[in-house]
């Protein structure tokens, strides 16, 4: 089975983008669906890519840009929410985690099905759980279960769907969940983030310091999507994504100093330090840093627990090689080197 026609959303994005290059590297033709087509000017220069500004919250616009598609990647998500709501009671009012995280999904699977789509490759993340405390971790829990309620056919080759009032028979949607721990790389708001603090301020405060992560870098995440597009093994399947090491948050905030020659001192706050922490950043003004949802994710280690299988071929990079090669870039001294690298100097 080969789907050679796919539509990305989220595709401007930090792990779309590598996932778009690596289909258009392969010859596919490439759709992106995004609501800002300038932010995608790398993109829209790839051979067989084409960058639609389009509302992806809005079923007819879905449908209408669906067509003619044989695979659909679903990469959207946030990690804060601008308008909180509370998606463990339906009569409350809808938040953004509810909006991205959950209505989204219902909608691409019934536009899926409009259009005969067979293929739906859909972003979750490790953690994601119905129960869980943080209200993003819900919310991407909801949303998986729904994509792979959406994946258990009938039977082997059609189901039944519900168009308005009658039940209509429809192809089998053929999914793939995909749950990765923190994803770094070159672009990141992660280890970028704790190399800018390490070099802004002597003393770092740190909440939930002892929590702990897998990362995995972004262009295996990105490979682990465009291996398993075509691949019948991965059908039906929920691939968990980490890389081959488990650091604490302070080890990995020290490892991100370290790497752009900054030594700030550490400061683990305790819990209810740590709380209070998130709860005064969740104010702050801007661009959020932390919030209480985080600490509440943050509760819950972030690593592979072997309970899913590895995608095929799936042999993840180690942070430390990787982040030498774009930390250093995120400081004056080594910006001035890499213009000197790429000059030839």
């Amino acid at each position: 089975m080969k789907f050679n026609n796919i539509c990305v959303l989220g595709g401007s994005g930090f792990v779309g983008a590598n996932i778009v290059r690596m289909l258009a590297a392969q010859g596919r033709s490439v759709r992106v669906l995004t609501r800002n087509r300038e932010r995608a000017k790398d993109l829209i220069v790839l051979p067989g890519v084409d960058v639609i500004d389009a509302d992806i919250h809005d079923p007819a616009q879905l449908k209408q840009h669906f067509h003619g598609m044989d695979a659909i990647i679903n990469l959207v998500g946030i990690l804060h929410e601008t308008h909180p709501g509370r998606i463990d009671k339906p009569a409350a009012r809808r938040g953004d985690f509810q909006h991205v995280h959950i209505e989204l999904p219902r909608k691409l699977i019934h536009a899926c099905t409009e259009n005969g789509i067979q293929r739906l490759l859909h972003m979750s993340a490790l953690g994601a759980s119905g129960t869980s405390r943080s209200a993003y971790q819900r919310s991407k829990g909801i949303g998986e279960a729904l994509v792979r309620e959406a994946g258990m056919a009938h039977s082997d080759n059609e189901r039944w769907y519900l168009d308005g009032p009658k039940f209509v028979r429809g192809a089998r949607l053929y999914t793939t969940i995909f749950r990765p721990s923190v994803i770094f790389g070159r672009g990141d708001s992660f280890l970028t983030l704790f190399a800018g603090l390490a070099q802004t301020f002597p003393i770092i405060p740190l909440a939930n310091a002892h929590a702990r992560f897998q990362p995995v870098w972004v262009e295996d995440v990105a490979r682990a999507y465009v291996n398993a597009l075509d691949d019948t093994a991965s059908f039906g399947q929920t691939y968990d994504l980490c890389g081959p090491k488990v650091y604490t948050l302070e080890e990995l905030v020290e490892l991100a100093g370290q790497t752009v020659g900054a030594h700030p001192r550490i400061i683990a706050l305790c819990d209810r330090m740590s709380y209070l922490q998130a709860w005064a950043m969740e104010f702050k003004p801007g661009k959020k840093i932390m919030t209480r949802d985080n600490y509440y994710a943050m509760q819950v280690d972030n690593i592979c627990s072997g309970e899913f299988p590895p995608p095929s071929g799936y042999k993840p990079a180690a942070l430390e090689a990787v982040a030498a090669e774009y930390l250093d870039d995120s400081h004056p001294r080594g910006r001035y080197q890499a213009f000197r690298n790429r000059a030839g100097r």
